[in-house]
């Protein structure tokens, strides 16, 4: 496969297989910690992320609650970096805020999309273009978007929703370091250094396929951009429902998190839900893991963010990635361990 377009493929998620070994190696004694007292835990928490590379980023937020005190830690919170598809479930709130009803579920059930040449995108692993064409509900193609990462179904929400108005929305609710591109395909014409990126076709983007980026994947104009703080402020209030005046939307919100790629790739505790988006980004030269959201357990919740992006000449560097998803899980667990007892 071309490294080029193996890049575009990797705007998606990638599961990481673990030995036993290293699962057992995540393990948080629980008689470590109890609940009212975390001293030492952020400290587990920073060295679990310590041998990854400089570029890396996470905070972890659990409101006080009626089982303990609040909790923070956190490493270069407000440093933007490339977030890849985790900012995906910007875009999901955004369009349920526009559908926000009583009937919001029916609306996207029964809203038909078009699916052909003029949405397809590179890392489509659902609709795979240009293989499948027809109609689709908005539904499938929002769940398509979450739990696969897929960037045709995100350029089809994209394109409903409104690239400016997602944006607006972003900067409404004080999100600084946060980015979001016109469409995915935009954003690998971008990459690639096409003239007339934001009008490429679905023909004119394969004919730059094998071509080297000439952009870095974090810039100014088109990207996937965000912080750590900036997820954990989305999450904590969007999960809460903040951002939606109907309980059914929030409902639709949360369902459609609950499918996100996260689960597998963190491989998080049994008794917990979680909600979130992952991001994966991988090209000759730049690297990028996102991981995003908000898991609760009795009467707790914890909204957190872990983000590296690295340098590496290979399209691959698995090392790297294993230990990121590594040090992400060891700190979910830590968490769970003292704040869930």
């Amino acid at each position: 496969m071309l490294p080029s377009r193996r890049a575009l493929l990797a705007l998606t998620p990638a599961a990481v297989s673990l030995s036993r070994a290293q699962a057992s190696d995540d393990t948080a004694p629980a008689d470590r910690y109890w609940k009212y007292d975390c001293r030492g835990l952020e400290a587990e928490i920073q060295r679990a992320f310590g041998d990854l590379p400089q570029r890396k980023s996470f905070k972890i937020w659990a409101p006080p609650s009626s089982r303990g005190p609040e909790f923070l830690a956190q490493l270069h919170g407000n440093e933007r970096f490339f977030s890849a598809s985790a900012n995906k479930a910007y875009i999901l709130c955004e369009r349920l805020r526009q559908l926000d009803s009583p009937d919001v579920q029916e609306k996207l059930v029964t809203h038909e999309l078009k699916l052909d040449e003029d949405v397809w995108s590179i890392g489509s692993p659902v609709f795979n273009p240009p293989n499948l064409t027809g109609i689709i509900s908005e539904e499938t193609a929002m769940e398509a978007m979450i739990s696969h990462s897929d960037n045709t179904a995100t350029d089809m929400i994209l394109r409903e929703a409104g690239a400016e108005k997602v944006r607006k929305f972003i900067a409404a609710i004080g999100l600084k370091h946060t980015m979001i591109p016109d469409s995915t395909r935009a954003l690998a014409g971008y990459l690639f250094g096409a003239p007339d990126y934001k009008t490429l076709t679905w023909e004119e983007l394969l004919s730059w396929l094998g071509e080297s980026f000439v952009h870095p994947a974090l810039n100014d104009v088109e990207t996937f951009a965000s912080s750590a703080d900036d997820f954990v402020s989305f999450y904590a209030r969007a999960l809460q429902g903040r951002f939606f005046r109907d309980p059914q939307t929030l409902r639709q919100f949360r369902r459609i998190l609950l499918l996100g790629d996260i689960t597998d790739l963190v491989q998080f505790p049994i008794g917990m839900s979680v909600f979130g988006k992952a991001g994966y980004f991988d090209s000759p030269g730049q690297h990028a893991r996102c991981i995003a959201g908000g898991m609760y357990f009795p009467d707790r919740w914890v909204y957190f963010a872990t983000i590296l992006n690295w340098d590496n000449p290979e399209v691959d560097d698995p090392e790297t990635v294993t230990a990121y998803f590594r040090a992400t899980r060891r700190a979910i667990r830590l968490v769970k361990s003292a704040l869930g007892r």
